[in-house]
């Protein structure tokens, strides 16, 4: 069953195609990642599954309703949660709670039933008079999921949750996003952070309004990247890189912190001709060379190069 069902969606702005004829199902209970690029069309799409904005062209069944025949009853359905907006600072956590629940019709016994639930979950029992601007923001960010799904929706969209608070903070976050995937809920989640994606049942890369891939971890690191990666670790990381773009048998490169990826069209031995290239001839000191599993990041990498070919 799909709470999910896309259709050649299509928005146009002017003669700017932001999403272009998509089409894509997620099952109920799903947690979907939702990926691409600043501009590639995440925020769009989600904003015309969510019902607020009309569609050029195309259409999507959303908790089995039309966004275009239906956007209403689509609204009054789901759940949303912003990076950008999603609580009042200037409230406390419980007038937020109380505000939320009323938004969604909720009142007296269901409302407290609610609150109460937001509160343990946010891990903010006893604390309903505190501002809400005033909360570290792994804890805001739980309560704005809380608030966000107080209705019980059977949906849940989440723009980039989880932009600007800690790792620790973002781990115990998916920990609440996998209790409500376990409760039937289908979470789609839009995130920068490719790691995350990891914690997703199924996971679409969208660039330039197209979808360019679509499978769980394993699929996409297993049939979209063929070449070996190679990781190295040396000074001088920058000259390093250009250096190592120049050749022959370096498909694709890119910076990983203090450390290089590079794809390689073919089995070679990799670490005395790189070691050759980088020391021998240019005096770049090589601390580390190894062939790695490739991180989802590779991936996306892969398939951005690929796309503007």
């Amino acid at each position: 069953m799909f709470s999910i069902e896309v259709n050649n969606l299509t928005k146009k702005f002017g003669n700017f195609t932001s999403v272009d004829e998509i089409s894509f199902t997620v099952k109920q209970g799903e947690i979907l990642g939702f990926l691409g690029s600043n501009g590639a069309g995440k925020s769009t799409t989600i904003r015309m599954l969510c019902g607020i904005l009309a569609p050029t062209s195309g259409d999507a069944l959303v908790g089995g309703y039309s966004i275009v025949k239906e956007p209403d009853k689509v609204k009054l359905n789901l759940g949303y949660m912003s990076q950008r907006f999603s609580l009042y600072n200037d409230l406390t956590v419980e007038e937020n709670i109380n505000f939320f629940g009323g938004v969604y019709g909720l009142a007296g016994k269901h409302l407290k039933e609610r609150k109460q639930w937001v509160l343990e979950i946010s891990n903010l029992v006893g604390k309903e008079k505190i501002l809400t601007g005033s909360l570290p923001g792994g804890i805001k960010q739980r309560l704005a999921l809380g608030t966000a799904v107080i209705h019980q929706p059977k949906i849940v969209f989440l723009d980039e949750p989880t932009s600007g608070v800690d790792p620790i903070s973002r781990r115990n976050f998916w920990e609440l996003i996998h209790q409500l995937s376990d409760n039937g809920t289908t979470v789609f989640v839009t995130t920068h952070y490719l790691e995350e994606a990891e914690f997703c049942n199924n996971i679409i890369l969208i660039d330039a309004g197209k979808l360019i891939a679509e499978g769980n971890s394993k699929k996409l690191k297993t049939e979209y990247l063929t070449n070996s990666i190679i990781e190295i670790e040396c000074s001088r990381v920058v000259d390093a890189l250009g250096i190592l773009e120049a050749q022959n048998f370096v498909e694709e490169t890119s910076i990983f912190g203090n450390k290089i990826h590079i794809s390689v069209k073919e089995y070679l031995d990799y670490k005395s001709k790189i070691k050759n290239l980088l020391t021998d001839e240019n005096g770049i000191d090589v601390k580390s060379i190894n062939k790695i599993v490739p991180t989802l990041e590779d991936v996306f990498i892969h398939l951005l190069e690929k796309n503007k070919k």
